[in-house]
């Protein structure tokens, strides 16, 4: 089984520790495509006049106030790394907890979990990263251009075979979820829905912060479970005998199964 998680904003720099090593990422096939991003993110983050760093913000989508930003993305050849599951601590993050797992499920988790990043392409949990600033839909320098359009070819080649295996369930944001497209035969997507009645009448929403919570703990309900669906429908199944409510919904040919989970209560 691969789950595939969004990366967050927010990160916690490593405080110590040795810088990345390409190498030893998951699939390392992919050192070079990372490199060649690195590079072109930390020449354009080191620039330091006022035009220059005002153009860099701009292309970053940062703020003047984020400034601080451009010199730890100058930095990643040598910055403290840590591992990814450490690194980022966005919303999906804090309700995984992937520190306070126990070792089994902590090892099923790091196996299964796999992070898309503008800059790295994909991660595992257990993979020393440095803390950075870069979205995915961000334009860098030629010979890179658009990240987006950059990694969703460099990522199918490789990601293809590792995907061969058993189920995709893909929690992927919008933006990240086109670096790569799983096979549809065997993947599915996770909608979560916020149902409560009003006037007698149930009605359901999309909640963007709740959204991110809830797949955090049932992925982490997953791990704890040490699930081993080996088609979608047994990935539906463990998701029902862990108690959440899913339901399905009509997808086009060719186009991964759709799963709503629905949560009554924020």
């Amino acid at each position: 089984m691969l789950i595939l998680l969004p990366p967050s904003e927010g990160k916690t720099p490593a405080t110590a520790g040795d810088p990345v090593d390409h190498e030893r990422l998951w699939l390392p096939r992919l050192t070079t495509a990372r490199k060649r991003v690195q590079t072109r993110l930390v020449a354009l983050s080191k620039r330091t006049s006022a035009r220059a760093v005002a153009d860099t913000l701009q292309v970053l989508g940062l703020t003047v106030g984020q400034r601080d930003e451009l010199a730890r993305n100058a930095a990643l050849p040598f910055a403290p790394a840590a591992p990814a599951a450490e690194v980022y601590t966005g919303v999906l993050y804090e309700a995984l907890e992937p520190g306070t797992l126990d070792p089994g499920a902590r090892a099923w988790l790091d196996e299964s979990a796999v992070i898309f990043s503008g800059l790295w392409g994909v991660v595992r949990l257990a993979d020393r990263i440095p803390a950075y600033r870069l979205s995915v839909g961000t334009t860098l320098p030629a010979p890179v251009g658009r990240l987006t359009a950059y990694w969703k070819k460099v990522l199918k080649p490789t990601l293809d075979p590792a995907a061969a295996d058993g189920p995709v369930l893909d929690l992927r944001s919008g933006a990240y979820a086109a670096m790569w497209n799983p096979p549809a035969a065997s993947s599915a997507t996770v909608r979560v829905l916020h149902e409560r009645v009003v006037d007698g009448v149930a009605q359901r929403s999309v909640v963007s912060h709740f959204n991110k919570a809830t797949k955090g703990r049932m992925v982490r309900a997953l791990a704890e479970a040490n699930a081993a669906p080996a088609s979608i429908d047994e990935v539906v199944a463990a998701l029902r005998d862990l108690k959440y409510q899913v339901e399905e919904q009509p997808a086009g040919a060719g186009k991964p199964r759709q799963l709503d989970v629905i949560v009554p209560e924020l």
